[in-house]
C-alpha cells in the first residue's frame, strides 16, 4: 500500500487518511462513518448500500489529497504518523479524559508492587505521569479515574489504593465502585481511556493482568455514546477516594 496523506486539519488520533494499492490502483479511505440521518436518507434515495458498505465522510480540505490519489501524482514512500501515544491523545484533549479500570490484578511483577507485598511503601517515581496530569488539568481538562473492583480487595488493589493520594494531588478525581454494586450495569468488556467523550481507546490485557500494549480505537458516535452512558452511570454510584474504604 502507498500512503498518500492525512487530513492536515485534524493532527490527532482520528485523522481521515487516503491510501492507494500500487498494483491495482484501488483507492482506500479512512474516515468518519456518517450517521447523520438526513445524509443516510439521501444516499438511500439515490443508491442501494450493501451490508458491508458504509458512507464515509472526508472534509473538503482533503480534496487535493484525494485528487493526488486518483491521479497517481502523490509522492512515493510517504509515511503516516503511526498510532498515537497517550501523551499525543491527551495533548489534543480539550475538555475531559476519563479512565475506567475494571481488573483486580495488573502486572504483579512490578518491583514497586513486590516491595509493597513485602511490607514496604511500594512507592516509585511517578513524576512523569503526575506532571502530565497536572499540565492537562492546568489547561482545563477534567481528568476522572473510576476503579471497579471485587471484594475482598486483592493485594494489588490495596497497593493502588495506597498510591491514589498522589493522583488526587496531581489533579485527578478518583472514585471506587465495588463490583457487587455494579452487577446490573452494562459495562465495556475492557479497560479504557475516553477523550472529550468522542474517542475511546480500549486496552487489552493478558489473563494475568499484564498489559499487552494492544489498543483498539473507537470514534463512531454510536459506539462512543454507549461508553459515555456506562461510565456516567457507574461514576454516579461510585465513592470519592477521600470517603472510600476498601
Amino acid at each position: 500500500m502507498d500512503f498518500v496523506g492525512i487530513d492536515p486539519g485534524t493532527p490527532d488520533e482520528e485523522c481521515p487518511a487516503v491510501a492507494v494499492d500500487p498494483i491495482t490502483g484501488d483507492v482506500f479511505f479512512q474516515g468518519r462513518i456518517v450517521t447523520d440521518p438526513e445524509v443516510v436518507k439521501w444516499f438511500a434515495e439515490h443508491t442501494p448500500r450493501g451490508d458491508d458498505e458504509e458512507i464515509i465522510w472526508h472534509p473538503a480540505r482533503m480534496r487535493p489529497i484525494i485528487s493526488e490519489a486518483l491521479a497517481g501524482s502523490y509522492a512515493m514512500d510517504l509515511q503516516g504518523p503511526g498510532a498515537p501515544t497517550f501523551k499525543d491523545l491527551l495533548a489534543n484533549t480539550k475538555r475531559s479524559a476519563v479512565h475506567l479500570e475494571m481488573r483486580d490484578i495488573y502486572d504483579e511483577s512490578d518491583p514497586a508492587y513486590q516491595d509493597f507485598c513485602a511490607g514496604g511503601p511500594g512507592t516509585y517515581d511517578r513524576s512523569a505521569w503526575l506532571s502530565t496530569v497536572a499540565e492537562a488539568v492546568g489547561r482545563g481538562v477534567v481528568m476522572r479515574r473510576l476503579r471497579i473492583y471485587s471484594q475482598p480487595a486483592t493485594r494489588y488493589i490495596e497497593w493502588e489504593h495506597a498510591l491514589t493520594p498522589q493522583n488526587i494531588e496531581a489533579g485527578e478525581d478518583v472514585r471506587w465502585l465495588p463490583r457487587k454494586r455494579a452487577y446490573d450495569l452494562l459495562l465495556p468488556g475492557a479497560d479504557l481511556w475516553m477523550f472529550d467523550n468522542r474517542l475511546v481507546r480500549f486496552h487489552h490485557n493478558a489473563g494475568d493482568g499484564r498489559s499487552l500494549k494492544e489498543y483498539e480505537f473507537v470514534s463512531d458516535p454510536r459506539r462512543v455514546l454507549q461508553v459515555v452512558g456506562a461510565f456516567e452511570m457507574a461514576w454516579e454510584r461510585a465513592t470519592p477516594h477521600a470517603d472510600h474504604k476498601l
